[in-house]
């Protein structure tokens, strides 16, 4: 996915992580998917600076771009105690 535009990628990765979340959003797991959406911030921002051979993003730009084209944030979908 790397070579399509950056909406593009955000938008298919958030139908991805908006699955994840449904599926592992359970009650005392929240630590685990705020752990898994830093993860993928990280990974976005390495993959994005890996599409030529600059560097496509700073640290300071990755932020402004990710104000722009948020990232799903985790949620709790499901509680097991009521």
């Amino acid at each position: 996915m790397r070579f399509l535009r950056i909406n593009q990628i955000v938008k298919k990765l958030n139908e991805i992580l908006t699955g994840y979340y449904h599926y592992y959003g359970i009650t005392d797991n929240s630590r685990s998917l705020n752990s898994f959406y830093n993860v993928v911030w990280f990974r976005l921002f390495y993959w994005l600076n890996r599409r030529s051979q600059r560097k496509s993003y700073t640290k300071e730009g990755y932020k402004e771009l990710m104000r722009q084209f948020p990232l799903a944030r985790p949620h709790i979908y499901v509680s097991i105690y009521g």
